[in-house]
């Protein structure tokens, strides 16, 4: 796994101070910079000051759920409505996952997450994200 740069710049958007710190050292060990936010309300403040490749995106939070911040980032129509939002999510059921879909995010990892599969997931996105 040594050598992998990703280079995404990744908003965290995760209540849980265990699965940051987790996801946090995956996503350095993938060459990833990331900034955490606890909830729905710091991802769309964090979103009106800086600008990045793709949120991950909790679906369960206190304050405003990753749903309900995904709906608005969608219908913000600003400069972040397109950026790819990936669902982290402990419940990996068809219809969770459909879920996820319909409030407007592109793709889902299940928790608890692990390095191959978000290397596999990031890569695919970097791809798309840099129009390869």
């Amino acid at each position: 796994m040594s050598g992998t740069e990703l280079n995404l710049y990744i908003l965290l958007a995760e209540d849980n101070p265990v699965n940051q710190m987790v996801t946090g050292k995956l996503l350095e060990k993938l060459g990833c910079h990331y900034v955490v936010v606890s909830n729905g309300l710091e991802c769309l403040d964090s979103l009106k000051n800086d600008q990045y490749d793709l949120i991950l995106m909790d679906c369960l939070m206190p304050e405003m759920d990753g749903f309900e911040t995904t709906r608005k980032i969608r219908a913000s129509g600003g400069h972040c409505a397109d950026i790819p939002i990936i669902a982290l999510t402990a419940k990996a059921m068809a219809a969770d996952e459909q879920a996820c879909l319909d409030a407007g995010m592109n793709d889902y990892i299940d928790k608890p997450v692990n390095l191959e599969r978000m290397k596999n997931l990031l890569s695919e996105w970097g791809e798309k994200i840099r129009g390869s």
